[in-house]
C-alpha cells in the first residue's frame, strides 16, 4: 500500500462518479451498463466493460475501492500503469465472461424443462420477463425453486469491480506471498499465500451451495481470480 498509484487513481475517480452521479441526476443507467444475461432485450456487449464500473451500494463500492488500492498498488508500482491496467481489465473481462457460462449452464438446464413442457421460446422469454406465471404447465413440471433460479438469472444484472479485484488479490499473493492479511471480522494477521486461497475457495464453496447471503457474484469472483492467476503466474514465470 501507500501513495495512490496513477492508474488506480483514475479507476476510482471513474467508479466513484458513476455511483454518485445517477444518484445525483436521478437517472437509473442499470439497463444499459450492469452486466444482463445474454438473453435478456438490455443486454449488450459492451457492458462486460461497464459493469465494472457500475456497484450496487456504498457499502459495495467502498470494498473494491479499498482492495483495488490495497492491493492493485504494490502491482502497480511494479508494473507500471499500462501493464497494471491491462491486467485489471483482463481480469474484469474473464470474471464476466466466466459468470456468463456459468449462468447459461444453470439456466439451459432449467430452460429444457420449459420446452419438455410444452412451451416454445417466446413462451418462455415472455414468462420469464413478468417473473411469474400461473400456466399448467410450468406449475405441473417446475418446482418454485427452479422457477425463481431461472428468472433471478434472466433478470438479474451483475454489478461491480469485484472480479477484477479479485484477479489483483491472487496477483498480489503470487508477488507478496508472506504479506500478513487480515480480515474485519477475524482480525489475525495471516499471509496472503493462506488468506487468499481461503477466500476464494469459500466463493466457490457459497457459489456451489445454498448457503449464499446475498445476492452475489461468487462465480464472477472466481473467474478475475482464475484469469489473474493465470496472467501474474505466466508474468511472474517469465520474468515479464
Amino acid at each position: 500500500m501507500g501513495k495512490l498509484t496513477d492508474g488506480i487513481k483514475h479507476l476510482i475517480i471513474i467508479n466513484v462518479i458513476l455511483f454518485v452521479a445517477p444518484q445525483l441526476l436521478q437517472l437509473d443507467v442499470t439497463n444499459i451498463l450492469a452486466l444482463h444475461f445474454p438473453k435478456n432485450e438490455h443486454f449488450g456487449i459492451w457492458q462486460y466493460i461497464t459493469h465494472m464500473f457500475m456497484h450496487g451500494s456504498l457499502p459495495h463500492i467502498l470494498f473494491n475501492m479499498y482492495g483495488l488500492w490495497a492491493f492493485g498498488t504494490p502491482l502497480e508500482q511494479m508494473w507500471g500503469k499500462k501493464k497494471f491496467l491491462f491486467f485489471y481489465f483482463s481480469a474484469g473481462l474473464g470474471a464476466g465472461l466466466i459468470y456468463t457460462l456459468v449462468n447459461y449452464y444453470q439456466f439451459n438446464g432449467i430452460y429444457d424443462l420449459f420446452l419438455n413442457a410444452g412451451l416454445n421460446p417466446s413462451e418462455i422469454l415472455s414468462v420469464l420477463e413478468k417473473g411469474s406465471t400461473n400456466d399448467a404447465r410450468i406449475v405441473s413440471s417446475i418446482t418454485q425453486e427452479q422457477f425463481n433460479k431461472i428468472t433471478s438469472l434472466y433478470n438479474t444484472p451483475a454489478v461491480g469491480a469485484s472480479g477484477a479485484v479479485y484477479g489483483v488479490l491472487v496477483a498480489f499473493g503470487l508477488y507478496f506471498k508472506d504479506a500478513k492479511l487480515a480480515l474485519i471480522f477475524l482480525p489475525i494477521p495471516i499471509a496472503a499465500k493462506y488468506f487468499i486461497p481461503v477466500m476464494i475457495l469459500g466463493d466457490l464453496f457459497f457459489g456451489m451451495t445454498k448457503y449464499s447471503v446475498g445476492n452475489v457474484a461468487h462465480f464472477a469472483h472466481i473467474g478475475g481470480a482464475l484469469i489473474g492467476f493465470i496472467i501474474a503466474y505466466y508474468w511472474k514465470k517469465k520474468s515479464i
